[in-house]
């Protein structure tokens, strides 16, 4: 039964990924996986119970994810640069509505969202800057408490259709010149040395 409910959701959520939440049904969502909306409704509440069940599971995923490729890492920029090339994947497989939708019509559940991003995330790159600071590569007089959370405030900036409205930006861009703005402003000569050697390998 676990299993069934654990499928529903994954499935649900690549639903969302590609056509965004509000144009899928509960009626399509139950043709989707096969099942009557009985069946459907046996797991969740409604609609919006579903978006909170899948909002909660992807952030499990995520950490999952995460915890991969930190292990995977050589270093505290390799970490970083791997961080960024998940993300970016991640939101090429996302409709330009997904997270407009959430924002609007489920705020609660974009609240949970934000809440459990913002704790992994913030834990995740306080880390990353207390190693890169013992690996020589980020600069010793940064703060990692302050730096980890403006580095949180502007990944929701990212996403703020005011600030950048998906007609002018994709999110690609708006990433690729993020995490390289993080990384030019707290990498050491040492941590720019290393950077520039993954972005222009053929140079080295």
């Amino acid at each position: 039964m676990q299993d069934t409910g654990t499928e529903i959701l994954k499935r649900t959520e690549s639903l969302f990924m590609r056509y965004g939440i509000k144009s899928i049904t509960m009626d399509d969502i139950a043709k989707e996986l096969g099942i009557s909306k009985k069946t459907l409704y046996q797991f969740v509440e409604n609609k919006a119970d579903l978006i909170k069940k899948i909002v909660y599971q992807h952030i499990q995923e995520e950490k999952k994810e995460i915890e991969s490729i930190r292990s995977h890492a050589n270093n505290a920029v390799e970490e970083v640069l791997a961080l960024a090339k998940y993300v970016v994947q991640a939101l090429r497989q996302m409709a330009p509505t997904t997270v407009y939708d959430l924002q609007k019509y489920y705020h609660d559940s974009w609240k949970l969202l934000e809440s459990l991003h913002q704790q992994h995330v913030y834990s995740v790159i306080r880390e990353n800057l207390e190693t890169g600071i013992r690996q020589g590569l980020y600069r010793p007089d940064i703060d990692p408490d302050i730096v980890a959370k403006l580095y949180v405030g502007k990944t929701f900036l990212l996403v703020n259709e005011e600030v950048f409205p998906l007609r002018d930006y994709t999110r690609e861009r708006l990433l690729h010149e993020f995490f390289l703005y993080h990384l030019h402003g707290i990498c050491s000569p040492k941590g720019r040395e290393q950077l520039e050697q993954y972005l222009n390998p053929s140079e080295t």
